[in-house]
């Protein structure tokens, strides 16, 4: 059913469960992962002016991704990692066009049920609503 599923990842334990759901499914039905790490950069400064930071913040997310896709490859499963900059929501979003991705699978956190309108804003809720195709959000 889903050949190539996304799994942004945060590289906190929150994003974990996403991983070990998508685990699950390149298990089940050996569809390629593909874990993705977006490095958020800051807006109005030139690229070249932070590169170095830029960086050290690209060798951690590396090695953040290789532990996650660890068992992936223990077990002979497809996972392939990237490392994107810019806009957090917005190259999940481009990246998922450009690929033909399957499923977002991604970690959420809760809505405050007293207040539901003032989470919009989260990354998991603009992926679910402009993704070009199914998200899965794990809570």
């Amino acid at each position: 059913m889903f050949q190539r599923i996304l799994v942004p990842v945060d590289l906190t334990e929150k994003s974990l469960a996403a991983v070990d759901m998508a685990y699950q499914f390149a298990e089940q039905s050996g569809a390629e992962i593909i874990l993705v790490h977006v490095i958020e950069t800051i807006e109005h400064i030139q690229f070249d002016e932070l590169k170095p930071f830029y960086e050290r913040l690209e060798v951690s997310a590396r090695n953040g991704l290789a532990e996650c896709a660890e068992r992936f490859v223990s077990h002979n499963l497809l996972v392939d990692t990237a490392i994107l900059y810019g806009h957090r929501s917005q190259e999940i979003i481009e990246f998922a066009r450009a690929k033909p991705i399957d499923l977002i699978i991604l970690s959420s956190h809760k809505i405050d049920p007293d207040r539901p309108g003032h989470d919009w804003s989260s990354i998991s809720y603009s992926v679910a609503i402009l993704s070009p195709c199914p998200v899965l959000l794990l809570k």
